[in-house]
């Protein structure tokens, strides 16, 4: 490549943001799912936990900032994805790796009931034809 002078840059100097280029199935070395057992919903919240990783878990800059958020505040699966960059199902493949560490933990938002109460359901209905 050639600058407005003439001189020549490396071929091999490419830089996005100042920052080298990895590709996504280079952060999550080719998985497409979790290994953790657990699947990730968009609104479940991640926690982080007191533990500390095993000797043999390299974490990459990603799953350090992933922690970093976590250990803040919780926050949700979406949020999560957001806040790194990241599309969804490299954070979730990313999350599985904390699971299974240990370093964090996943909570659900409780189970919505069913509404059986019919007045209830028939003033709700009253209420949208007075629209």
């Amino acid at each position: 490549m050639a600058t407005r002078d003439g001189a020549m840059t490396p071929s091999n100097d490419r830089w996005l943001d100042r920052e080298p280029v990895v590709r996504l199935f280079a952060l999550t070395q080719g998985r497409t799912r979790p290994t953790a057992a657990a699947s990730l919903d968009l609104i479940d919240v991640v926690v982080a936990s007191d533990r500390h990783a095993s000797s043999a878990f390299r974490p990459g800059p990603e799953h350090t900032r992933m922690l970093a958020l976590c250990r803040r505040q919780p926050i949700t699966v979406a949020d999560l994805a957001s806040e790194i960059d990241l599309p969804l199902s490299v954070a979730r493949v990313l999350l599985g790796d904390l699971i299974q560490q240990g370093l964090i933990r996943v909570r659900t938002p409780g189970q919505v009931g069913t509404i059986t109460d019919e007045r209830l359901l028939m003033r709700v209905l009253e209420g949208l034809h007075a629209l």
